[in-house]
Formats: structure tokens, C-alpha cells, sequence
């Protein structure tokens, strides 16, 4: 009985999902929550590829960035300033970010990580999650001291974007969130960039051998020690590039909450993709941009209830480990280091 008083809001959901309009918003939406969600594994690839360490501060950190990123936008661009000073506001912060969450990068793999390589993997999810603990907790005194509010409450932090990201652009026979299409580009030339690095850097030499066999590539005169500084370095930089996105996004903003929504999502796109694969982080941070777009719309306008979206981002991690436990481009061994 249930069903058939259903299924005409079902049949009318339908209709008006398979309309252009609809369709076109939410594969922008959804491409807009996959570039997030790439950017957010990223960081998390980068380093597990090669030095096989499950960071679980990565959500943490991203949330760090989202606030310094968030700050230097309030400071240098305020309500006066013109679109072209937001944007330079924006990529300021960007920069400032990456440097100082790669430098935090840089001290946490030296002073922490570095002593725990030859003890079994327990003690570096261990000391990740500890590291979470105090980072989320200094966070929270630090906004308590100060009376902050989660930036996306601070009338200011929306007056550093650009109008054209806060209306919709008319491209014809549809209208798209133009921070949607921001987040796009920004996503896909960060993407490029990491792609860029790994394949045209010695660097990128260095963590693709690595990753592959960290003995050979230090036998052969590379100091593994280095590279590994290097390597935490940029992927908690990547993180809090990510989080500087998100602190300009009002479906994120930042808070000290901000840690645990970005750390769930960016672990099942990296085991999704399969461990240490930048390829696979790609493709999987698609599919589950995707399919949350999708499934937020059927939830919102279908059911009318908007609590369960997220749960399909996690059926898809069952559905992927029952039929290919390593990921969709894992292997089934992965040599350590």
C-alpha cells in the first residue's frame, strides 16, 4: 500500500530529474564535490603511496588550513574590495596555506613519523589519531580564547568573493552555481599540477620508484630520508590547500568539526581508488562526487529528507571491498618500504 502511494512522487521525482536543467546542475554539483574530494585524498595518496602511513590527522590539518586560509581571505580583502582583489585575496591565502601547512608537514614527519617507520603500522595510526585529538583540541581553544565563529558565520568571509561566485551563470539553456564551476577549474588544475609533479619532477620520479621499492631508489644514492620529508610535506600542504577551498565554500566553511566530515570522505575515495594510486583517487573522488550529487537531489526532492546522502558515499566502500578489496586500482600486494 505504502508503494503505490509512493510511486507517483517517485514518477514525478523522475520527470524532473531527467529534465536538462536538472541533470546539467547536478553533474556540475557533482563535479564540484569531486574536485574537493580529490584535492581532500590527494594529500593522503601522496603519502601513503610512498611511505605507507595512514595519517590520520589529515582531517585535522585540512581544517587548519581551512581556518589560516580563511583568515588571510578576511584580512586582505573586505567588503570594499573589487572581484579582482578577492581573487588575488583567494590564491594569497592558497599560498600561504600550502607554505605553512608544508612547513607543520615538514616538522611533524621529522620529529614524530620519521622515529616510527620500523614499528608495525599500529603506532603511526596511533600517533596520527593522538595528533588529531590535540590539534582539534587546540583549535577549539584557540577559537574559544579569540570568540571566534566557524568562518562561514562571519559576514566578512563572504564579502571576500567575487560576486560571480555567489550568483548563477547563464551559460544559455542552463544557469550553474559559478562557485560550483570555480571549484571545478580549481580542482582540475590542481590535479594537473600533482599529475605534473609526479611525472616530470625528479621528485616525482623519486615517489613513483618509491612507492614501488623504497630500497632500490636508496641504493641508489637517493637519501629515502629526504624524500620522505618532502613527500609529508606536500601532502599536508595539499591538505591545506583543500581547506582553503573549503573555508570559501558556505556548505563547508571552517570549524573545528571540519575535521572529522573531510577525514571520512577523503579515506573512502583513497581505498575506494585503491592505496597509494593518484590515478585511482581521481577516478573514485569522481564516482563519489557523483553519485553524493545524485543521491542528494533523490534525497531532497524525491524522499524530502536530507540525512542520508552520506551514507551512500560509504556503500560504495562496502560495495567496492566485497567485489575488489584492493580498490579499483590497487594491487593485490603493495611493496613497502
Amino acid at each position: 500500500m505504502n508503494a503505490l502511494l509512493t510511486a507517483p512522487l517517485f514518477l514525478d521525482a523522475l520527470g524532473d530529474f531527467l529534465t536538462l536543467e536538472t541533470l546539467s546542475s547536478v553533474l556540475v554539483n557533482g563535479l564540484s564535490k569531486a574536485a574537493l574530494y580529490v584535492m581532500l585524498a590527494s594529500g593522503l595518496t601522496l603519502i601513503f603511496g610512498l611511505m605507507g602511513v595512514l595519517n590520520f590527522a589529515h582531517g585535522s590539518l585540512t581544517m587548519i588550513g581551512a581556518y589560516l586560509g580563511g583568515l588571510v581571505m578576511v584580512v586582505l580583502a573586505g567588503s570594499a574590495a573589487g572581484p579582482g582583489t578577492r581573487f588575488l585575496a583567494f590564491f594569497a591565502a592558497v599560498a600561504v596555506a600550502f607554505a605553512a601547512l608544508s612547513a607543520l608537514g615538514a616538522v611533524l614527519e621529522v620529529g614524530l613519523i620519521r622515529t616510527l617507520y620500523d614499528r608495525p603500522p599500529l603506532y603511526q595510526i596511533l600517533l596520527t589519531f593522538g595528533l588529531t585529538l590535540m590539534l582539534d583540541e587546540l583549535a577549539r581553544i584557540v577559537v574559544s580564547f579569540y570568540g571566534l565563529q566557524p568562518i562561514s558565520d562571519w559576514q566578512a568571509a563572504f564579502a571576500t568573493k567575487p560576486q560571480i561566485l555567489v550568483q548563477q551563470v547563464d551559460l544559455g539553456i542552463i544557469s550553474v552555481s559559478g562557485l560550483a564551476l570555480f571549484e571545478i577549474l580549481f580542482g582540475v588544475l590542481t590535479v594537473v599540477a600533482i599529475w605534473a609533479f609526479l611525472t616530470q619532477t625528479r621528485y616525482g620520479l623519486y615517489i613513483r620508484a618509491g612507492s614501488e621499492d623504497a630500497e632500490m631508489i636508496e641504493a641508489l644514492g637517493v637519501d629515502v630520508r629526504r624524500v620522505f620529508t618532502f613527500v609529508f610535506a606536500i601532502g599536508v600542504g595539499i591538505a591545506g590547500v583543500a581547506g582553503v577551498l573549503l573555508a570559501w565554500d558556505p556548505s563547508w566553511g571552517a570549524s573545528v568539526p571540519l575535521a572529522a566530515e573531510t577525514l571520512l570522505p577523503a579515506f573512502v575515495v583513497v581505498i575506494v581508488g585503491g592505496l597509494g594510486t593518484f590515478r585511482g583517487t581521481v577516478v573514485a573522488g569522481t564516482i563519489v562526487g557523483l553519485v553524493d550529487a545524485t543521491m542528494t537531489w533523490w534525497f531532497q526532492n524525491a524522499i524530502a529528507f536530507t540525512g542520508l546522502p552520506q551514507l551512500t558515499i560509504f556503500l560504495i566502500l562496502v560495495v567496492v571491498l566485497i567485489l575488489k578489496p584492493q580498490g579499483l586500482f590497487g594491487v593485490e600486494e603493495v611493496g613497502g618500504h
